[in-house]
């Protein structure tokens, strides 16, 4: 049987803020040693962890906003080499349609439809083209504004992508959103692939449609096996992550998906979830 390990992360120095719980946890799953990574994380050795102390540890780490996984011990960084990413929510911190749509006084209607299509209740590409039809003649340059004024990448993501890179890995940025957007962040954060929709522009306004197919998680999944067969590499070998229903079938295919600050429906199947730590997180996992 494998060897299992714990890791335990917060925004905090936790081997000092937390110590008490690490210790009350390292009991519970017969922790042979708890070993730092470094001051926001450490990793509890050969642990024993049915479904009933799995639930319980997650519900006192939930309690605490402590981030934690529950691993094969071994893997590494390396075993890895592509790290594929959904975009709105998940690299950075807005949604661009929602925000676009506050330029036409629409961000409660867009944003119900948005948080719908999220959680699962509504499918993407409907969801989708109800939302840019909402945005029906107007000027185009709120896009470079929402850029400009709203747009932030989610914490950690700087450090986590320069980790990656320097472990030689690619990049791809796969988003039910706009290529405006991901074509600023590709030329931005210097990312291999990135693939989105086009949003339809005529005389300087938006018209209310997307150009061609709607990349929908169906289309993220065909995005990811095809950049993978680029590179000649299985998407076993691919992290992917995500925090939408329609990020569950690309990271059903990877070798290790990523909640991030994700829906309860992709948390609930993802191999890690990230939600207090940064992005950078994924990085203690190895």
């Amino acid at each position: 049987m494998n060897q299992m390990n714990i890791t335990l992360q917060g925004l905090r120095p936790i081997l000092t803020s937390d110590l008490e719980i690490i210790k009350r946890i390292a009991d519970l799953v017969q922790a042979e040693k708890i070993t730092p990574i470094n001051a926001q994380a450490v990793r509890l050795e050969n642990v024993r962890c049915d479904a009933n102390v799995k639930t319980q540890v997650e519900a006192q780490c939930h309690a605490a906003q402590l981030d934690i996984t529950l691993a094969a011990a071994g893997r590494h960084l390396s075993d890895f080499k592509l790290v594929a990413m959904d975009m709105d929510s998940t690299l950075i911190t807005i949604e661009c349609i929602d925000e676009i749509a506050d330029m036409q006084g629409l961000k409660p209607q867009v944003s119900e439809i948005t948080e719908a299509a999220m959680r699962g209740e509504l499918e993407f590409k409907e969801s989708l083209t109800r939302r840019v039809a909402l945005l029906r003649g107007l000027d185009a340059s709120a896009l470079q504004k929402v850029y400009d004024e709203r747009l932030q990448l989610s914490l950690g993501a700087e450090a986590m992508l320069k980790a990656i890179k320097l472990a030689g890995m690619k990049t791809l940025l796969v988003s039910g959103g706009f290529t405006f957007f991901t074509d600023h962040m590709k030329a931005r954060l210097g990312l291999d692939y990135a693939h989105s929709n086009v949003l339809e522009i005529d005389n300087g306004k938006l018209t209310g449609k997307v150009v061609g197919g709607i990349v929908d998680a169906d289309e993220k999944r065909a995005t990811v096996e095809r950049v993978c067969a680029e590179m000649g590499i299985s998407p076993t070998q691919a992290i992917v992550m995500g925090d939408g229903a329609n990020d569950l079938k690309m990271m059903g295919i990877a070798g290790l998906s990523v909640a991030f600050r994700a829906k309860p429906v992709v948390r609930a199947q993802a191999d890690v979830a990230l939600n207090f730590v940064g992005l950078d997180g994924v990085l203690n996992l190895f």
